[in-house]
């Protein structure tokens, strides 16, 4: 009788450990499957959830200032102007965070360039763009490409920005939007929105300046000839250009 009742207890704890096995693969599975959902989530869709949620929290005022603004840069024509494909693309020699001068004829003898601008680590959607790059950074390499990212904060604040997203490409501080204006990209944000960024996180303390000048979210690739073959330009700064369409027009191109 006692073996009887030991062998049920043997046989009920097997069973237990199996189902526990099963329910714990399972669980991985599951985790596996929503870790690679993540992997392969947009930077697009990424940037719009963002827009959904500045339109559910921000109040009326900062909305229609803000789509003011956007409709500003629209009317500049900048979009229309800055340097497009086919254009020659300005040189220019900037130090990187360790101060060490970078210059883009230098990458241009080793390959393609991605060349993209960020408004400055005080922007989300720049965040999440700079992130979604670092992710994409092995795919440009591997068809032969470098990224370069260009912003008009100063160099303590790129570096910020670089560490913080533990970014393995250069990240240079383009102060006084020099370089950008040779590209065009540079506009003025319209009064009122300069002042809520000055009152909101210090805008001209972050790039040294009071000119309230900020560059396009712009995205450029230049072959090695030095020639701009790929242009994204939006005068909508919650608008990137897609890391695996950069990736996708380097193989084709």
């Amino acid at each position: 009788m006692k073996i009887k009742i030991l062998a049920i207890i043997i046989i009920s704890c097997l069973v237990s450990c199996k189902n526990e096995k099963q329910t714990k693969t399972k669980d991985g599975d599951k985790k596996q499957i929503n870790m690679k959902k993540e992997e392969h989530t947009s930077l697009k869709s990424k940037l719009e959830e963002r827009k959904t949620n500045f339109t559910l929290k921000a109040d009326d005022n900062k909305k229609r200032a803000y789509k003011e603004g956007i409709e500003s840069v629209e009317k500049s024509g900048i979009v229309n102007t800055a340097k497009q494909v086919g254009d020659k693309a300005p040189n220019f020699t900037l130090n990187n965070a360790l101060g060490e001068p970078v210059s883009l004829t230098d990458y241009l003898k080793k390959g393609k360039v991605v060349l993209t601008w960020y408004r400055g680590g005080w922007c989300p959607y720049c965040n999440l763009t700079l992130h979604a790059l670092q992710e994409e950074l092995s795919n440009f390499k591997a068809q032969g490409a470098n990224l370069i990212a260009l912003t008009p904060e100063l160099p303590d604040e790129s570096i910020s920005t670089s560490e913080k997203h533990n970014l393995q490409f250069e990240v240079l501080s383009d102060v006084g939007n020099k370089v950008a204006r040779e590209y065009g990209i540079v506009f003025q944000l319209t009064d009122e929105v300069a002042k809520m960024y000055n009152q909101s996180f210090e805008l001209n303390k972050h790039n040294g300046d009071e000119s309230n000048e900020l560059p396009l979210a712009a995205t450029y690739i230049i072959n090695e000839e030095g020639e701009i073959i790929y242009a994204f330009l939006d005068a909508d700064y919650r608008n990137r250009a897609e890391p695996s369409e950069l990736t996708n027009f380097l193989k084709n191109n």
